[in-house]
């Protein structure tokens, strides 16, 4: 499957996440980041790979957000 982001737009985009995160202690204005499909689905779009299993989800974005596991 062909990418639909490059690295570039993948890394500002978890950037942004990763700020917000920081800023509000675990969310933003879309709501709590453990409930989220924002990482999900820049992962997708920048991998090609789709995320369906809750435990690698949670291990991605905690890996991501730098969230204590």
């Amino acid at each position: 499957m062909e990418t639909q982001i490059n690295k570039e737009a993948f890394d500002k985009e978890i950037s942004l996440c990763q700020k917000l995160a920081k800023k509000n202690k675990g969310g933003c204005n879309w709501g709590k980041c453990q409930d989220c499909g924002v990482i999900p689905l820049l992962y997708k779009l920048h991998k090609g790979e789709l995320l369906e299993d809750k435990k690698e989800i949670k291990e991605i974005r905690n890996k991501i957000l730098k969230f204590k596991q």
